[in-house]
């Protein structure tokens, strides 16, 4: 793999990790109660803090709006996941289903960001026989 696409797939990870960040951000500001409960309040600032570093290292290689939207739809869907878990909300099967479209949506975009393969140019398929006849020319030249 070159490291174009280390860099991209490493962006990609942590992409990924500042959703989780937001994931965290959003259900640990639903526990403060408007910021009225410290240990909650504390967890939200140290989530928020954690989810806008990633995302901002994210978006040196991801480009702004696809980045932002992935982002922003793991935050949506993660919290929405599990905040039936941590709170008492509830999830109904119409609400699970257009969340999974938001997944699959993420998912897809990230797919469609794959570098395409590019054609190499036809000088480089020729190989050593453009280069011997450069030298040749150069050769030519000099004489």
């Amino acid at each position: 793999m070159s490291n174009t696409g280390r860099s991209s797939a490493n962006a990609w990870l942590v992409l990924l990790l500042a959703g989780g960040f937001e994931v965290g951000y959003a259900l640990s500001v639903g526990g403060s109660h408007g910021f009225t409960r410290l240990t909650w309040s504390l967890v939200a600032v140290v989530f928020f803090l954690l989810t806008l570093w990633a995302l901002s290292v994210a978006l040196r290689t991801i480009d702004v709006g696809i980045g932002y939207a992935v982002w922003a739809g793991i935050g949506s869907a993660g919290a929405a996941l599990l905040s039936p878990v941590f709170f008492d909300e509830s999830l109904t099967l119409v609400q699970a289903l257009w969340l999974g479209v938001i997944i699959v949506g993420v998912v897809w975009l990230k797919l469609a960001d794959r570098p395409q393969s590019t054609p190499e140019p036809l000088d480089a398929l020729q190989g050593a026989g453009t280069i011997d006849a450069r030298l040749q020319e150069t050769q030519g030249a000099e004489r």
